[in-house]
C-alpha cells in the first residue's frame, strides 16, 4: 500500500504539471561517477579519469536540504563502481518520504555476486520499485565489439538472469534490457532479440528499452563521434518494427514507455525533439563533482551544489537558472530524445502520449 501511495503521489504532480509551473522539481538524474570499464564506440565517459567526485557524506547533505525528489535515476559510468551505491541509494530513501522510484542503469562488468548483493540491500530499504537496465547493444558478437569488452554479452545474460531470480521473491525490483541504437547496430535489433529469446525464452519486446545513440559535451563527451543513427530510413522502419509489437496495455508506465517509444520514431526520421522540454522545470542533471545542469544533453552550467551549500534552491532560483528557462522556452535547447528527460516531458504534458 506505500509503494501504491506514492505511485499516485507521483502520478498526482506529474499531473499538476500540466497546469502550473512546478516550484522544484520531481526528477533528478544523477551520474554518481564516470569511472566505467566498458569501452564503447558510442561513447567516451570510459576515457575519463574521474577524481574528487562527491562523497557519500556530500550526497547525504545534498539528500537531507533537498527531500523532495519522487524519481531518482542512478547513472554513471558503471554506477556498482561506487562501493557506496548502497548507501547512496538509502540517502534519498531516508531523506525522500515520497520517493517511489529509483532506476540504475548498469554494464554487467562488475562482480555478479557483489551486484547482487547490493541490488538486494537496496530492495531491503524499502524502495518500492527498483528499475535495473542491463546494457544490451547486440548480439553476442556485436555487443562485444561495440562495449569493447570480450565475454560482455555473456555476463549481460547471466547479470538479467540473476536479476529475475531475485524478483520472484521480490516484486519491487524489475529487470530490462537497454538497448542504444547507434549507426553500429542499425538493422540488428531483431536478430538480438532472438539471441536472447534462445537463453529467455520468455522474453518479450516489453523487456527491452530503446535508446538512440546521442552525443553530448556534457555527459557523454563523445561530440568527436559519428554515431547518431538520425536520418537513417532503416532504423526509423526498425523501430516502427519495435513499437508494433509492444503490448498496449494500460499500465501508466508502459504507457509511457509507449509514448516514449512512439516520439523516438519521429526523432529518428527529423533529429528535431518531438516534445517541448521541461527541463530545468521538472527535473536537472546532477553529475558526479555537483555540477547541476538542465539535462544530460545541454552543455549549460548553471551552479555546483558544493558552492551552494548543497542547497539546490540556491541554483534553482537564480538568475542564470531563469536565463536557462528563458532559453528553452525561445526553443533553443538542443534537439534530444532522451529517456532521462522524456518520461517527465511526456506526462507534464499529458496530451503528448496520446
Amino acid at each position: 500500500m506505500a509503494g501504491e501511495s506514492k505511485l499516485l503521489g507521483m502520478a498526482m504532480t506529474a499531473l499538476r504539471s500540466n497546469f502550473t509551473h512546478l516550484e522544484r522539481p520531481y526528477k533528478l538524474n544523477f551520474a554518481v561517477t564516470y569511472n566505467c570499464q566498458s569501452r564503447c564506440l558510442t561513447c567516451n565517459i570510459w576515457d575519463i579519469r574521474p577524481k574528487g567526485e562527491l562523497t557519500i557524506e556530500e550526497i547525504r547533505d545534498f539528500a537531507s536540504k533537498n527531500n523532495y525528489f519522487k524519481w531518482i535515476t542512478i547513472t554513471g559510468g558503471e554506477p556498482f563502481l561506487r562501493s557506496d551505491i548502497v548507501e547512496i541509494v538509502k540517502a534519498f530513501r531516508e531523506s525522500c518520504k515520497d520517493l517511489y522510484i529509483v532506476t540504475i542503469p548498469t554494464n554487467s562488468l562488475c562482480s555478479m555476486s557483489m551486484v547482487e548483493q547490493k541490488i538486494r540491500q537496496m530492495l531491503a530499504l524499502g524502495v518500492p520499485r527498483l528499475v535495473m537496465t542491463v546494457s544490451l547493444d547486440g548480439y553476442r558478437e556485436l555487443h562485444d565489439k561495440i562495449r569493447g569488452i570480450p565475454g560482455n554479452f555473456d555476463k549481460a545474460m547471466e547479470n538479467y538472469r540473476m536479476m529475475m531470480n531475485i524478483k520472484k521473491d521480490n516484486p519491487n525490483l524489475d529487470a530490462i534490457f537497454g538497448y542504444t541504437m547507434s549507426k553500429y547496430n542499425v538493422g540488428e535489433f531483431d536478430k538480438t532479440f532472438q539471441a536472447v529469446k534462445q537463453i529467455f525464452p520468455n522474453v518479450t519486446y516489453d523487456d527491452f528499452h530503446i535508446n538512440l545513440a546521442q552525443t553530448s559535451e556534457t555527459y557523454y563527451k563523445n561530440t568527436d563521434l559519428d554515431i547518431s543513427p538520425v536520418g537513417n530510413q532503416v532504423a526509423v522502419e526498425e523501430l516502427k518494427q519495435i513499437y508494433s509489437k509492444r503490448d498496449k496495455r494500460y499500465d501508466p508506465m508502459h504507457m509511457v514507455e509507449n509514448a516514449f517509444l512512439k516520439h523516438l520514431i519521429d526523432f529518428a526520421a527529423s533529429g528535431r525533439s518531438p516534445v517541448k522540454s521541461r527541463s530545468l522545470d521538472l527535473s536537472l542533471f546532477l553529475d558526479g563533482w555537483g555540477n547541476v545542469y538542465p539535462s544530460i544533453m545541454w552543455n549549460k552550467k548553471i551552479g555546483n551544489i558544493r558552492e551552494a551549500g548543497y542547497d539546490l534552491a540556491k541554483i534553482w532560483t537564480s538568475n542564470e537558472a531563469e536565463e536557462v528557462r528563458k532559453q528553452i522556452k525561445e526553443g533553443n535547447e538542443p534537439n534530444e530524445w532522451t529517456s532521462c528527460e522524456a518520461y517527465q516531458t511526456l506526462t507534464g504534458s499529458i496530451g503528448t502520449m496520446l
